[in-house]
């Protein structure tokens, strides 16, 4: 089995007639916490759903471990963005947990014990079994990211997409999904995470996917993430993200 989590070769995708990513081929090792990040409108959430056949591309392939999705649906979790999901949906926290369990399942097979019992440990995990009978819509944005980190560790799969985790949410919440992909790192899991914030790239990931339309930069973080690979990342608006850093940085610092 190659040690490759991903491999995607010459992948690209339109919507109609605008490109949203173009030639991308890159790889990555299994057991990485990967941050996919570029500009508003480079591609890093089209990349995830390319990746788990959401979007139909117009060329390219994607493998994971070396084969194709088709066989490892099940090795796969995805936590969606927040504000693309139906909040209003009647349902409680536990149900929507227990739909990481249906690819498993089938269709028309009820969760068992078994599967109830362990929702409520990720549950309790992510810190929210005392909310388990509550209807996801009285959740607040924190909560409910939560909720669909829940979902998603009930899977119990090998790779872990996640797009804008700590978008909208408070800095516990941020901390407890931070030290819990840090424990699916440590259990040989691969995640990637689409992410915003620059000033957090160095201290909570190891591998990095830089994006914008085109593959910019594709490493370790270390050698990865610099001023020279920013720049041809966010281009003109680098300067801008580039005092933004610094001056959130100096704030960081209590100076």
């Amino acid at each position: 089995m190659t040690t490759d989590a991903l491999e995607i070769h010459q992948l690209s995708v339109n919507y109609e007639y605008t490109p949203a990513l173009w030639d991308i081929s890159l790889q990555v090792p299994a057991g990485k916490l990967v941050a996919i990040i570029g500009p508003n409108g480079a591609g890093k959430s089209t990349l995830l759903k390319a990746a788990l056949g959401l979007l139909t591309p117009i060329s390219g392939s994607i493998r994971f471990f070396g084969q194709p999705l088709q066989n490892m649906r099940l090795r796969i979790a995805y936590v969606p963005q927040r504000e693309s999901v139906d909040w209003d949906f009647p349902i409680t926290v536990r149900d929507l947990v227990l739909m990481g369990r249906y690819g498993r399942l089938g269709l028309f097979r009820k969760p068992r014990e078994a599967d109830r019992a362990a929702a409520d440990r990720y549950l309790e995990m992510v810190g929210m079994l005392s909310y388990a009978e509550r209807q996801i819509s009285q959740l607040s944005g924190g909560q409910q990211q939560r909720a669909f980190l829940a979902r998603a560790l009930l899977q119990e799969a090998d790779i872990y997409f996640m797009d804008e985790p700590f978008a909208g949410v408070d800095l516990a919440t941020e901390t407890t999904i931070m030290s819990i992909l840090r424990q699916l790192q440590q259990n040989g899991k691969t995640i990637f995470v689409v992410h915003h914030d620059l000033n957090t790239i160095e201290n909570y990931f190891d591998w990095v996917i830089m994006l914008n339309l085109r593959l910019v930069a594709n490493g370790d973080v270390q050698s990865t993430f610099n001023a020279q690979t920013l720049q041809a990342t966010y281009g003109k608006s680098y300067a801008l993200l580039d005092e933004a850093l610094r001056l959130s940085q100096h704030k960081t610092a209590g100076l």
